[in-house]
């Protein structure tokens, strides 16, 4: 069976489709006091403007459902808990009820996966009603267990933050964690800047405290953390790597290299809707063709021994017309590496998906890759 570069194209497209269309909905109830400046952080951890004024239907008197046809997340955000005590008991009990209708429906598209209380740093205080409140919501929520991240807002003051936040972990609240954060850039005048902060932290947070289900649909929506999205694709190459081994482990021959392309084809698409990228069939055909080559052989066959394996010292042999397991696992791990180089470099800039089009931006891909290739080189002989 033999796949051209087209052909693995069409079929990455496909995948990338799929895997997409069956993310599941994460969904996040965001609480606390007008004016702590929720929307500036849901639109400064997630990829899409979410928050933006008018946005989002309401569901409750104090609750408004945010969405967007094609995202995988839903805010729910809460309004004036400061309005007295009978407004903060129904948004207790607003949330306590969404919680509940998710548990009821038994699917985890419509379940409550985490509670964002924010309190605002900057007016350095918290008022005891809003203690009284956290500790309530707590008791209610001991048996659904939706976990509760404190989020500290505005938090312009890192001195001021810890010394809030050390506060609050001496009230034995039950929550999750409490994040600092500085949502976006505050400028204080034309020659001071404070720089945004803590996003990271409550990415890393969230990645360690939701299901495997979730665990691409987070990586896919949220944009504050390149890190924590390159940790979860090393994840889906280490997957890959080990199913391309397990192909390989009886030598297989050359015209039957194709057997490798699924454990590539879901790689390569599961990287994708990490970075949360659109990518073209022209694209991923310049990717394909500078990694292994072009022209009509399979795809794990002569032309990736003959484009790879010489830059890839120790990784296995080509033994009478076979590959080998560590070949295969090897040539499967370049081929993500590679392919991770790609996404962060279109996600942060640095190529445009036009660019690939050009000569100019076809060199840069291909002084990109090499350099990839030279790193994995680098690392096999310290191994």
């Amino acid at each position: 069976m033999a796949f051209n570069t087209e052909t693995f194209a069409e079929a990455c497209i496909k995948a990338i489709n799929e895997k997409m269309n069956n993310l599941k909905t994460l969904n996040i109830i965001v609480a606390g006091k007008t004016g702590v400046g929720k929307s500036t952080l849901i639109n400064s951890v997630f990829r899409e403007e979410l928050a933006a004024t008018g946005i989002g239907r309401p569901v409750t008197h104090h609750m408004r459902r945010i969405s967007k046809k094609g995202f995988p997340l839903t805010i729910y955000d809460t309004r004036g808990f400061e309005l007295g005590r009978d407004a903060q008991h129904q948004v207790r009990q607003e949330i306590l009820d969404t919680i509940k209708h998710g548990v009821d429906r038994h699917d985890i598209n419509e379940a409550i996966h985490c509670i964002w209380y924010c309190i605002n740093t900057a007016s350095n205080r918290v008022e005891p009603e809003e203690l009284d409140w956290l500790r309530s919501l707590a008791q209610a929520n001991q048996q659904t267990q939706v976990p509760v991240i404190i989020v500290l807002t505005q938090s312009f003051s890192k001195a001021k933050a810890a010394e809030l936040r050390n506060y609050l972990l001496d009230q034995n609240l039950a929550v999750l964690q409490i994040v600092p954060v500085l949502a976006a850039d505050y400028e204080i005048d034309q020659d001071y800047v404070i720089k945004a902060y803590g996003l990271d932290v409550l990415i890393k947070v969230m990645a360690e405290t939701l299901p495997e289900e979730l665990q691409d649909t987070f990586q896919n929506v949220q944009k504050a953390c390149l890190t924590e999205k390159r940790r979860r694709a090393q994840a889906a190459i280490a997957t890959a790597t080990t199913a391309a081994f397990g192909v390989g482990f009886t030598p297989i021959p050359v015209a039957d290299a194709a057997l490798l392309i699924p454990a590539q084809v879901a790689m390569l698409a599961s990287i994708t809707a990490i970075y949360g990228l659109t990518i073209s069939k022209s694209m991923l055909i310049a990717f394909i063709s500078m990694v292994l080559g072009t022209g009509g052989t399979t795809l794990a066959g002569r032309l990736l021994a003959s484009s790879l394996l010489k830059l890839l010292p120790g990784v296995g042999t080509i033994t009478g017309g076979t590959i080998s397991g560590a070949t295969a696992g090897m040539l499967t791990t370049a081929l993500g590496g590679a392919y991770i180089a790609l996404m962060e470099a279109v996600y942060k800039g640095e190529i445009s998906k036009q660019d690939l089009k050009t000569p100019a931006g076809q060199k840069q891909l291909r002084d990109l890759l090499r350099e990839q290739f030279r790193q994995n080189k680098t690392g096999s002989g310290k191994s």
